[in-house]
């Protein structure tokens, strides 16, 4: 009888296991995260933050602060919806660890124009199962190494989904530029 115990706690701990994994990438109780390579599962689209390393310039680009640096994130884009969707390089946010407010910011397209076409564009549509990938670059803290790039459902008519709005973060550690 014992053994039985000991056979069926260890199929439920394996399916439970299991069952978690499918649940990777997907919002629950309005939030989802993930880790670099990982794909997060949006209402419109999926996402996956392939890489990411930090730098003092980019095409001739260098920071607007003193104590800033550019993080360059590789980004996947791929539209699951029903139709055409309307994209944004500004739909995405990086964050760090920080007391303050403001420990976030949008890609330097928000304040300037592409500088490559390596980069994401500003505004872009993606056809029904297009795929797009592309850089995003930020303006960091210096000395920062840890970081998220998140992404916020928001719908037409303004409201978000779910209650709360389902985010999703992909967190990671940036490499330095070699």
């Amino acid at each position: 009888m014992k053994r039985w115990k000991v056979i069926f706690a260890a199929v439920l701990s394996l399916a439970l296991l299991a069952g978690c994994g499918d649940k990777e990438g997907h919002a629950e109780d309005g939030y989802g995260e993930g880790r670099m390579g990982d794909t997060m599962h949006t209402y419109f689209f999926d996402y996956t933050v392939n890489s990411a390393y930090l730098c003092d310039s980019f095409e001739g680009y260098v920071p607007s602060q003193p104590d800033s640096q550019l993080l360059v994130a590789d980004v996947t884009v791929k539209n699951t919806n029903q139709e055409s969707i309307l994209m944004y390089d500004t739909d995405f946010q990086i964050q760090w660890n920080s007391e303050a407010e403001d420990a976030y910011d949008y890609p330097i397209t928000f304040y300037t124009d592409p500088l490559t076409e390596e980069q994401l564009p500003s505004e872009y549509e993606l056809a029904v199962d297009e795929e797009r990938t592309g850089l995003l670059v930020f303006e960091v803290p210096a000395g920062q190494k840890d970081f998220s790039i998140s992404y916020l459902e928001l719908f037409e008519d303004g409201t978000e989904e779910g209650e709360s709005g389902d985010v999703f973060f992909v967190y990671f550690t940036a490499e330095e530029q070699s």
